[in-house]
């Protein structure tokens, strides 16, 4: 009974992961337990509330008895809206007036983990979760459609990891990571460029008729690690710390054109090749803490650092020329960022414990490097939740949190030096509208 219980839990865990591992959403993913969404994630390297401790902190799965399972899934509604001030392409006439409406694309994240405590002194466990991606997608005639048209990002991370109690009061745990990375950028090429500097002809400049749709995508493993360590200073009150590896990731794969009836003499330009893209995902690290109050309050803080200066640039490597370019450079120039959180968790009735939460999450991005593919800006986390025991081994979370999101403002300026990343890509300067919701449901069941 016990294995077939465990099989299946672990079944449903994958299918999960593998259904909506094209659905991941946003760049760092946070949610990666409901029973922390509820509390916006304070006290995550210090709570050890179930299984997902293995992400947070993984010597928490010391403070978890038996075997234990968590399957989790994150249902992501994104409000990403743009609003031009001034689109114009490289001869200074008018983009048109589409601001693509709504970029931003509804997503599910899911996650699973299994925790056993074999004895007083050793613990080890799983994860499989997405720790980052990102889905933006505008319309392929809007005003900044050659900046970028489609931007989809998914990973799939295998988190084994064992934890040991070193005194009474102090335990360590340490995990391996293994990530793949699947990614689509696309964007569109102005045809009419190519056309005018093969004719002298600039009337198709701009011309949606002659734009190309370049698509880029590439996939790749890559491996980090994780660490935590967890003191209990009395069985109502502990830190923890935790920190998360880099993993660079090498992108392999082609990139090819769509090209209408009207740019077919210039196929030979813009041939489907290989091309490799890299990016070096950051590293992180949080201190957390714990106190419970009474029988039935409780209240955690944390404070977490992701050091996203790693991300400087992103660029595409053709094996041979594609639009008369051996590459595309992005510049990103992203900033470390901090994010701070406090919650608190009050037992309502035996079964029942309420959550709220709350935090300030700094976004990486400046407002002269911002792109369309990811317009985020600072945001305030507000959020609530629930657990409750629907058995004597079988727990009920469910979570919501919004996202007040500060506008953002993007200023991409053109440039006919053939050198720079923005050749021919017309001016585009606007604001985004920005706000997120999240509705999350998790099952917990103890062996």
């Amino acid at each position: 009974m016990f294995m077939r219980n465990k099989s299946l839990l672990l079944l449903t865990a994958l299918l999960l992961l593998w259904c909506g591992q094209s659905f991941a959403s946003g760049f760092s993913i946070i949610e990666q337990s409901v029973s922390g969404l509820g509390v916006s994630f304070a006290g995550g390297a210090a709570s050890a509330d179930d299984p997902s401790t293995v992400y947070f902190n993984p010597a928490g799965m010391m403070l978890l008895e038996g075997q234990q399972a968590t399957v989790g899934v994150h249902y992501i509604i994104p409000s990403v809206k743009f609003k031009s001030e001034q689109a114009t392409n490289f001869l200074g006439a008018d983009l048109g007036s589409n601001n693509s409406g709504q970029a931003g694309i509804d997503k599910i994240v899911p996650n699973f983990y299994y925790t056993n405590k074999v004895s007083e002194k050793f613990a080890f466990g799983l994860g499989i979760n997405a720790p980052f991606g990102l889905a933006t997608e505008y319309d392929d005639t809007w005003v900044g459609r050659y900046h970028a048209i489609e931007s989809d990002v998914m990973t799939i991370n295998i988190n084994p990891a064992v934890a040991f109690a070193v005194t009474d009061k102090l335990s360590i745990g340490i995990g391996l990571n293994a990530m793949y990375m699947k990614a689509t950028l696309s964007s569109m090429v102005d045809g009419g460029v190519a056309y005018y500097q093969a004719t002298t002809d600039p009337s198709h400049i701009s011309d949606t008729d002659y734009d190309i749709l370049a698509t880029n995508e590439g996939d790749d493993w890559g491996f980090g690690y994780n660490f935590g360590i967890m003191y209990q200073f009395s069985d109502d009150t502990r830190i923890g710390v935790s920190y998360r590896s880099e993993v660079k990731q090498k992108l392999e794969g082609e990139v090819e054109a769509d090209i209408p009836t009207t740019m077919a003499a210039f196929s030979s330009a813009f041939e489907t090749q290989n091309i490799i893209g890299r990016i070096t995902l950051p590293q992180s690290a949080s201190l957390s803490a714990y106190h419970q109050i009474n029988d039935k309050l409780a209240i955690m803080a944390d404070i977490t650092w992701t050091g996203w200066s790693s991300f400087d640039e992103l660029t595409i490597e053709f094996d041979d020329t594609f639009g008369g370019k051996s590459s595309t450079t992005t510049t990103e120039n992203w900033d470390d960022t901090w994010r701070y959180s406090i919650g608190a968790t009050y037992q309502a009735t035996e079964a029942l414990m309420l959550r709220l939460g709350t935090a300030y999450d700094q976004t990486p991005i400046s407002d002269a490097y911002r792109t369309p593919r990811i317009p985020g800006e600072d945001r305030i986390w507000l959020s609530l939740g629930a657990g409750y025991n629907i058995l004597d081994n079988l727990v009920l979370d469910a979570g919501y949190v919004h996202l007040f999101v500060d506008d953002s403002k993007m200023a991409k300026y053109t440039t006919t030096d053939s050198e720079s990343e923005d050749y021919f890509r017309g001016t585009v300067v606007g604001e985004y509208e920005n706000a997120v919701d999240i509705f999350s449901i998790q099952l917990t069941y103890n062996f």
